[in-house]
């Protein structure tokens, strides 16, 4: 592509991604400034996938890693995700974030469908999803049936929020639908634009039924959805329904380094990365080292030294050993807590071609094991620790290039990956609660992977999370939601509220959403 094309596509990037409103109900109304037709659909899918890509990794740095105790904030007070001070204009940004990507894949299938372009039209429904799953997610009931029909006939500024039960299966729909359409081996007409798969229709389709399998394990523990029976339908119909079948399948947005294709954190100091703020935790050293008694590490878990560095200064870390801060401390612990903590392993990933993950094999592999191990699918214990011995593989084989780029090289051999999975901190047999084993295994496979160590979390209760003592601004509660924010509260209130009557709780972070725990547990 030369430079012009270049500047053309990620000029439209900027038209698509920031000129659209700044909520959910105007971006419904005035979607990108452009009428069906005037453009090609796809002159919108680099766009979606590169800009995509690269909003997930500044949401697994900025929101995940801090929600979820993967780092803490605790060199300074600028930054309080970790103790859950969040704004109201914070969940209008992730609101209007997720709502303005599914509006421009929906305006992307509108395109593909009037210029009869079927391979796009497939992957504008699959990043439709994927998009949407992670705004339901967060907030819970949203637009779905609705969302951006203000440009058609009979369409609305004012969307009814479906419920998530509602919203997920109007996502398995179009999951469906997509599926349909790859089976029909469509050509995707400019595989040099796609930096995932080089246009595969084959692997597009195994990645659409890979998110269809994230979001039966989502609502699995909703009995109604049936994600038993569906899961066991893809799995004994691999020609129908192809998932993930190795680390090659991976959805990973490959990122050239040339301008304008570069990694979020490409020119990012590692100062602003991670040193001045953000330190790794306890709670993640805890899980990835095993320590004697006499605080001795023994043995550490081999993708720590490829997402972190040891923090080396002697007057900080006089052992040198792997320390982790405090995520929720308050001000007045921080200073201490915070001494000789780990960082962020910024040579690894404040490269310009570092690459972005919207889902692996690795995930897969722990969806089939909790699946097996609950009776969801067939093999009982047997197969779920097949599953989860793959998956563990999957994810140390995942990371093991990238510990070429740490400042002192790290190596995982298929040696170091068979010392882990026999060592406390893996292994099957040594483990009493399999249940749990999988859900930490999978807690840290998911690292770096947008939001989806958050939702998890929320799911299963897994990790078991220590709650910092500042964590006062959500009365020591976990985000269990973000807020809807006060422009779509006063720009599409009545529906809303609705919403809000049907989750059972206020508008705060403390209402749970309709899969989590919290609410199957509370009869919600």
């Amino acid at each position: 592509m030369n430079s012009i094309n270049k500047i053309w596509i990620f000029g439209l990037t900027a038209m698509l991604t920031l000129g659209c409103t700044s909520d959910f109900e105007e971006t419904n109304t005035n979607p990108n400034n452009t009428s069906v037709g005037d453009i090609k659909a796809s002159g919108m899918f680099e766009p979606l996938l590169y800009n995509g890509a690269n909003a997930w990794l500044n949401y697994t740095w900025f929101w995940n890693d801090e929600l979820i105790q993967f780092t803490a904030f605790t060199g300074g007070t600028t930054r309080q995700e970790h103790r859950y001070f969040i704004s109201d204009g914070n969940w209008q940004s992730v609101w209007n974030m997720y709502a303005r990507y599914a509006n421009n894949a929906v305006h992307m299938k509108d395109l593909s469908i009037s210029q009869e372009d079927h391979a796009l039209h497939a992957i504008a429904l699959t990043l439709k999803v994927l998009y949407l799953s992670n705004l339901t997610d967060m907030y819970g009931d949203i637009p779905y049936s609705e969302a951006f029909t203000a440009r058609e006939a009979g369409g609305t500024t004012k969307p009814k929020f479906d419920s998530q039960k509602e919203v997920y299966e109007q996502m398995f729909a179009d999951l469906e639908a997509a599926n349909d359409i790859y089976a029909t081996d469509p050509q995707f007409l400019k595989p040099e634009l796609d930096g995932m798969y080089n246009g595969s229709m084959e692997k597009w389709r195994k990645f659409n039924n890979s998110v269809y399998l994230r979001l039966l394990c989502r609502v699995s523990g909703r009995s109604e959805m049936g994600s038993g029976a569906k899961m066991s339908e893809i799995l004994s119909s691999p020609s129908r329904y192809p998932i993930f079948t190795s680390n090659d399948d991976n959805a990973t947005v490959l990122f050239s380094g040339s301008d304008p294709y570069l990694n979020q954190f490409a020119i990012t100091p590692e100062s602003d990365f991670t040193t001045s703020g953000r330190k790794l935790t306890r709670q993640l050293i805890g899980m990835t080292v095993v320590s004697a008694a006499s605080g001795q590490q023994l043995y550490e878990d081999p993708r720590l030294a490829v997402i972190g560095k040891k923090n080396l200064n002697k007057e900080a870390n006089p052992d040198g050993l792997w320390k982790g801060t405090v995520a929720g401390c308050t001000e007045e612990e921080q200073s201490s807590v915070d001494r000789g903590a780990a960082f962020l392993n910024a040579a690894v990933f404040c490269r310009a071609n570092a690459p972005g993950w919207f889902m692996d094999y690795a995930e897969v592999q722990f969806i089939l094991a909790e699946a097996a191990l609950k009776g969801y699918i067939s093999g009982g214990e047997t197969a779920a620790r097949s599953y989860y011995t793959n998956a563990v593989t999957a994810s140390l084989e995942k990371w093991a290039p990238f510990g070429q780029y740490s400042e002192t090289p790290v190596q995982i051999s298929p040696n170091d990956i068979t010392v882990f999975l026999d060592s406390p901190l893996a292994s099957w047999d040594l483990s009493e609660n399999k249940e749990e084993l999988i859900a930490n295994q999978k807690y840290l496979a998911l690292f770096w992977v947008g939001m989806e160590a958050y939702h998890e979390y929320r799911r299963t209760g897994y990790p078991v999370l220590t709650i910092g003592r500042g964590t006062v601004y959500n009365n020591y509660i976990l985000p269990t939601r973000f807020a809807y924010p006060t422009t779509t509260m006063a720009t599409n209130g009545e529906n809303a509220k609705i919403a809000l009557e049907r989750m059972g709780g206020e508008n705060n972070m403390r209402t749970p959403v309709w899969w989590s725990k919290q609410a199957i547990e509370e009869g919600k």
